[in-house]
């Protein structure tokens, strides 16, 4: 038995959850997320709790069993508290800036880079232009705007120039003088 997949999901206050056959539809105070899950697990809402059991002990049926509920309890938590990414720039002359609700990022090419956000997604720039903040309901849709803003100058291992994770660390390499000497 899935150690996740068998804890149940607490419904706070305020959160509405509806469900119909293998769709799951959550609406909080930030916003509303629906999701349909697959045939092979079963969903129940019992009181103020959700409950999510499985078919069979197939294996690709106890590997959904545990992301299920893994996925429903982020929708809950989404909908009421939210969830946000910070990126860090380093180098010099990198630099984030708001233009409306797009986000301009210079960090090294002839260029500035334009990156429009995505629906459900809002931006914000601080602390000398060296710090963003990524926020949204949907988990997956924060983790995967912050894996595409940082695929566009990862850090480099020789001066850890780039945009990173913040609290990320990147292993650094000595350079030609250092192997020389």
């Amino acid at each position: 038995m899935s150690r996740i997949g068998k804890l149940p999901v607490e419904i706070p206050a305020g959160v509405n959850v509806e469900l119909d056959g293998s769709s799951v539809n959550v609406n909080g105070t930030k916003g509303s997320l629906d999701f349909t899950f697959s045939p092979l697990v079963e969903i129940k809402k019992e009181e103020n709790q959700i409950v999510v059991t499985r078919s069979s002990d197939e294996v690709n049926v106890r590997a959904l069993h545990g992301t299920t509920r893994a996925v429903i309890n982020n929708m809950v938590i989404g909908v009421t508290k939210g969830f946000s990414k910070v990126l860090e720039i380093q180098g010099v002359g990198y630099k984030a800036e708001m233009n409306g609700e797009d986000l301009v990022i210079n960090v090294g090419y002839s260029h500035p880079v334009n990156f429009p956000a995505p629906d459900g997604i809002t931006f914000d720039v601080t602390e000398k232009n060296r710090i963003i903040t990524i926020s949204g309901i949907d988990k997956a849709l924060v983790g995967q705007v912050a894996a595409i803003i940082r695929k566009i100058r990862p850090p480099e291992p020789y001066k850890g120039k780039g945009i990173r994770y913040q609290g990320e660390r990147v292993r650094r390499k000595a350079g030609k003088t250092a192997a020389a000497a």
